[in-house]
């Protein structure tokens, strides 16, 4: 793709935001893209958002787990970003109409309190510059069709990437954890919709340790010359399948010991 091609992509999938009308495949519109294409679109995204004033509060991991991974023919996770008029507080109802078809996932965040990148960070390093670790929810929208009508083809990862990584919303508890007073491979969730139990999980789901989905995250940022803010969320990955969210949902996690999540969709 070239640089004019990776503006109207990314163009296109803010129209689809504002609308709440869905785009085509890009990967059906360019069948060559690869997964820096599908980064750079991304990117004109985020240059665009902060045009408009938007500022950055953290960042997503997604694809974490090893079932998602072999899902969508891949061996490495993705990441998006997130934006300050995404965050929800818990408890909250997101309005009728803000997304077109959203789901949720049941996550650890980590806060930081000082800054970490660089392509030799450790899980040492991760330890130190995070502030505490939450239980959160993490908001899926698609601005992009899951399945092309015509001819039955399903949206990529490269799809997925360009769409800053399905992400539109992040909705953190308010249990806060030191990092290194838990072991956050077997921290659990139990996630209900209106009050039935859908998916549970583990920590360990997440590359086996959460952490080491937040050391990913710096390394790959460090490729593109971009680090970790202190004070930035980091939603290290979800542990559960997506769980749909229409009109009338009632969301929560039970995370045990760890604390609890919530949130409505009108």
């Amino acid at each position: 793709m070239t640089p004019a091609e990776h503006a109207i992509a990314a163009a296109d999938l803010l129209s689809a935001e504002r609308t709440g009308k869905q785009i085509g495949l890009l990967t059906l519109r360019h069948p060559n893209m690869g997964m820096d294409d599908a980064y750079e679109v991304q990117n004109a995204i985020y240059r665009a958002k902060l045009a408009e004033g938007r500022k950055v509060i953290g960042w997503k991991i997604g694809l974490t787990s090893k079932a998602m991974q072999y899902a969508l023919n891949i061996d490495i996770p993705d990441s998006g970003i997130l934006f300050d008029d995404m965050m929800f507080d818990s408890g909250a109802t997101v309005p009728a109409g803000r997304f077109i078809q959203p789901r949720i996932e049941a996550e650890i965040a980590f806060v930081t309190k000082s800054s970490l990148g660089g392509d030799t960070v450790t899980r040492e390093d991760v330890i130190a510059a995070t502030d505490y670790v939450t239980p959160a929810f993490e908001i899926l929208d698609t601005r992009i069709l899951r399945v092309d009508p015509e001819t039955g083809k399903t949206r990529t990862v490269f799809d997925t990437i360009s769409d800053n990584a399905a992400n539109a919303g992040v909705v953190l508890g308010t249990a806060r954890h030191k990092i290194d007073a838990i072991d956050l491979r077997w921290i659990g969730a139990l996630t209900f919709r209106n009050g039935e139990i859908e998916e549970t999980g583990l920590g360990a789901g997440v590359l086996n340790d959460p952490i080491e989905s937040v050391v990913w995250l710096a390394r790959r940022m460090a490729t593109y010359g971009q680090s970790i803010e202190p004070g930035q969320i980091i939603l290290s990955g979800s542990f559960i399948r997506p769980v749909e969210c229409p009109s009338g949902a009632e969301i929560h996690a039970d995370f045990g010991t760890f604390g609890s999540v919530d949130i409505c969709f009108a």
